[in-house]
């Protein structure tokens, strides 16, 4: 008997050593998450102290260095396993081009008739034709490009979009304005589609545009211009021009009341000879490795770059985008709170502070399109945290909401467990108006999560919709509304938390057009 109890008694403590650990409570570690906290940190990143962030600039460098600093104070590791945080992108200034255009044998005003690219050499190129594509839509119920192959051709088109009898847009069939009808985003459209295309150059006409920056290029002193910031250019690059009505009318004579496409005969002289200045910036990456699925990677990001200083006055960015920014290290430091109490996630996160968001999505598009410190196609989702620390002018009778962009665009489950994690812990209102391609914001498009997105990688981007201090010296610490911030901050953490923990990574069952 006193053996056979002796037996028992060892199967009990091993079966008490062996029994699996109870899983972690999210909640433990989203409470620590707080608007006290998150005020300590904005106010600090957010401050003159940084000048703006601007990329490349010393502020810039300020913020970098900063976010690491914060990283290696919370014991996380960076992504490449060494004391280095970050990840260098090679970036330029471009400065004012040389450019030489004659249409017809008539010299083009430079800046008086056209705006043009910075980016490309281009010596003694005669064009003998050019491809008219009328508006330069393309859409499921109008296109274009129906009957005119543009690869590797020049091409012209105007802004505008066609419209049917009873004054609604061929388009959408409604007179609401469309992502197509005008506008910066409208032209930046067309000239995106036109590239994807294959088109290699697009004149593009919008006369009220190239009036618009006439005064502004004349007015540019060279000697103390520093140049516009820009990726790497390569000959081999697309490249446009902005054109007024009497340059456009010079190359189809009846641009302006026929919009049929066709190949039109012209002759079009072009020399021009960028002029730049090579730099370099920084993404900070920052890594907490899984425990059982280390090479599925989830991917935290938020941009660390602003506007920098104008005219001697700082554009802090609060909310654009400090505000996502110390969300992110809030959501890193419950994370590390879990690891340090046993609670590894099974899957791995990379915290990513993109540069360079404000010129033009530059950091996340280098680090998707040229070098990804994890594989892309382990990449299991991007949760993008741009702008949530303020209220706009829809929701000021209702504060309590975010705007959730892309979530079900790629993946419904992805869709389906932000929708579950707000329902059990947060209780936002999520406002989905701007979740689509067609949004005439273009939303969707505008922030770094894109970048993911065109390579298939689930997103969500949260967003609470611009404000009056949107790009404003009055984006300010003390304007953001930090119950708000920590609630949205919230909800990223526990999404990202069953993003990491569940059994199977998430389905991709909706692929990019």
């Amino acid at each position: 008997m006193k053996k056979i109890l002796t037996i028992g008694a060892l199967c009990l403590l091993s079966l008490s050593c062996t029994q699996t650990k109870k899983p972690a409570d999210p909640k433990i570690y989203g409470d620590t998450i707080t608007e006290t906290e998150l005020k300590e940190l904005l106010y600090k990143y957010a401050s003159d102290e940084f000048e703006g962030r601007e990329t490349g600039e010393p502020g810039q460098k300020m913020a970098v260095n900063y976010l690491k600093d914060q990283y290696v104070e919370m014991g996380i590791p960076s992504a490449y396993g060494t004391d280095n945080y970050f990840q260098e992108i090679p970036l330029e200034r471009q400065l004012l081009a040389d450019v030489d255009l004659k249409i017809n044998g008539k010299k083009a005003l430079l800046y008086d008739e056209y705006i043009p690219p910075r980016n490309v050499n281009v010596s003694d190129l005669s064009i003998s034709e050019i491809v008219y594509l009328g508006y330069g839509i393309d859409t499921d119920t109008y296109s274009d490009y129906k009957t005119m192959d543009v690869k590797g051709k020049y091409v012209i088109m105007k802004a505008g979009e066609p419209m049917n009898p009873d004054s609604t847009y061929v388009t959408s069939g409604t007179k609401g304005k469309t992502q197509w009808t005008s506008g910066r985003r409208a032209r930046n459209l067309k000239i995106e589609t036109a590239e994807k295309h294959g088109a290699k150059a697009v004149f593009f006409l919008d006369d009220a545009t190239v009036n618009y920056y006439s005064k502004y290029y004349k007015n540019i002193d060279p000697n103390t211009y520093e140049g516009r910031i820009a990726a790497v250019s390569n000959d081999n690059d697309s490249y446009s021009f902005i054109i007024n009505n009497s340059l456009a009318n010079q190359i189809v004579p009846d641009i302006d009341s026929n919009h049929t496409p066709r190949t039109v005969e012209t002759d079009l002289q072009l020399s021009m000879k960028k002029n730049i200045k090579p730099f370099t910036t920084e993404n900070v990456v920052a890594y907490i490795e899984g425990e059982e699925k280390p090479d599925e990677v989830l991917v935290i990001s938020a941009h660390l770059d602003h506007l920098g200083i104008e005219d001697g006055v700082v554009s802090n960015g609060a909310d654009d985008d400090g505000s996502g920014t110390v969300a992110m290290l809030e959501i890193a430091e419950a994370f590390q709170k879990a690891v340090n109490e046993g609670y590894r996630p099974k899957r791995s996160i990379l915290f990513l502070h993109l540069t360079g968001e404000e010129k033009g999505l530059l950091g996340s598009k280098h680090y998707t399109d040229i070098s990804p410190v994890f594989p892309l196609e382990n990449t299991i989702s991007n949760l993008n945290i741009d702008m949530i620390g303020r209220v706009d002018k829809l929701h000021e009778d209702d504060r309590n909401y975010v705007y959730v962009i892309g979530s079900d665009m790629l993946s419904t489950e992805l869709h389906d467990i932000n929708e579950k994690a707000n329902a059990t812990y947060t209780n936002i209102n999520l406002d989905y108006r701007y979740s689509n391609e067609t949004d005439p914001n273009r939303y969707y498009y505008r922030s770094d999560h894109y970048n993911f997105a065109k390579n298939n990688i689930p997103v969500i981007f949260y967003f609470n919709g611009t404000h009056e201090d949107y790009h404003k010296p009055t984006d300010t610490p003390d304007k953001i509304q930090y119950d708000l911030l920590e609630k949205r901050t919230r909800l990223v953490f526990y999404t990202a938390w069953e993003l990491v923990n569940r059994e199977n990574r998430v389905i991709v069952d909706k692929a990019t057009k």
